[in-house]
């Protein structure tokens, strides 16, 4: 018996967001050790960074659907990890961003996370999404607000503490 994972690759105007590979690994290290990952459970070890990006392959073959790695269209360079995921403690399936520091401030993770949104939308038929996002993450809270997400409540997670939750405009919502 074989298993066949299929991810399928989106692209926007300047993004490409695809499986993760294996050379994706030291800018996801690098990501996952370094203090922009506070607010996402890090920062870690690279052996729990190896780990943690291996868990984002698998959440595709258990779910169905995940997070990819958002490369430069250009150049292929991985920017960061952004799609959807619902771990088994969440309180409902979510769009996740988690940028590289070369990538911020440029738009990517929007342009990224408004191709996830479709994607859970139009290919997945979801009609409902939410971000879970750390009170102190005030980039992720603006760019939540950004895509017209309304901060709804707040969940406590157990390791990584309070968690607001920012209710994305629905399809009807967003088609008028």
């Amino acid at each position: 018996m074989t298993t066949t994972l299929t991810i399928p690759t989106l692209q926007t105007e300047r993004l490409v967001l695809r499986c993760p590979e294996a050379s994706d690994f030291g800018a996801y290290a690098a990501f996952r050790g370094s203090e922009r990952a506070i607010h996402v459970g890090g920062p870690c070890q690279r052996y729990e960074s190896y780990d943690k990006l291996c868990a984002v392959v698998g959440h595709w073959h258990l779910r169905g659907y995940g997070r990819w790695t958002v490369a430069d269209k250009a150049t292929d360079a991985p920017l960061g990890i952004v799609g959807l995921m619902f771990p088994d403690d969440w309180p409902e399936p979510e769009i996740a961003w988690s940028l590289f520091e070369q990538a911020e401030g440029r738009g990517i993770a929007l342009e990224a996370a408004l191709a996830s949104r479709a994607y859970a939308y139009d290919v997945l038929g979801w009609t409902r999404v939410i971000s879970c996002i750390a009170p102190q993450n005030h980039r992720s809270r603006a760019l939540a607000s950004r895509m017209g997400a309304i901060h709804e409540s707040t969940f406590d997670h157990p390791d990584i503490g309070p968690l607001e939750i920012h209710r994305h405009l629905s399809p009807a919502e967003l088609a008028g």
